[in-house]
């Protein structure tokens, strides 16, 4: 039930197109796997570190069903699915009206000439202080500091989030990997359609999980 509740959280993080357009970015750099790979390394350390720390704020507050702070968990959870709501409608109205509007965030210009370090710093700043990661994070720690699982069981969902979190910045990695030579030519139109489309797709993502939490939080009350 637990594992339930999160695929929705974790597929947020993995179906970003930012996230996704930055691993394609290193990929045509002069070290593709190794820059790229790098990336991937930090962001999933970066996922990893902030749900843990979130679960065990979480925990130490103790959110577990029949603890006098049950409902404060349902109540956040209903607040953020809030918050996804408005800012989905706020990226939807704010979203391209033609090709020639899409644009990428400033930090993103110079990520062809990173090297490994810089990398993995930027894979670690984006998996662990992105905003909307940062909210479903807390969502997926409040479930998980309400189901009342062991240190194990909690270790072991923490997991299978972060690994369903970062399937979309491994994706293009894996594509370079099976496709060798053709891969730059797929990469690239997955980057144009990404870029195009970047401000819809997180505005549906949004709007969609923002009921989603609405509604978990909700029945949590």
């Amino acid at each position: 039930m637990v594992i339930g509740e999160l695929l929705p959280l974790a597929l947020v993080v993995t179906i970003s197109p930012i996230n996704i357009i930055a691993a394609i970015l290193l990929l045509f750099t002069k070290r593709p796997l190794v820059t790229a790979s790098s990336y991937l390394a930090g962001f999933i350390a970066g996922v990893a570190v902030m749900l843990t720390a979130f679960v065990a704020i979480a925990g130490a507050v103790d959110l577990s069903a029949g603890s006098g702070h049950a409902t404060w968990g349902a109540a956040l959870k209903s607040a953020l699915g809030g918050c996804l709501l408005v800012a989905g409608v706020h990226k939807f109205r704010g979203r391209p009206r033609n090709d020639g509007d899409a644009s990428l965030p400033k930090w993103m210009d110079g990520v062809v000439g990173y090297g490994v370090a810089r990398s993995l710093g930027t894979g670690v700043v984006v998996g662990a202080l992105n905003p909307k990661n940062i909210a479903v994070g807390l969502a997926a720690a409040i479930t998980v500091a309400s189901a009342g699982l062991s240190t194990g069981e909690q270790i072991g969902t923490i997991a299978v989030y972060v690994f369903i979190a970062v399937l979309g910045v491994a994706a293009p990695i894996l594509v370079m990997l099976s496709l060798g030579d053709k891969a730059q030519e797929v990469l690239g139109g997955w980057r144009s359609w990404l870029e195009r489309n970047n401000s819809t797709v997180m505005s549906v993502l949004y709007l969609v999980f923002g009921v989603v939490l609405i509604g978990q939080g909700i029945a949590g009350m």
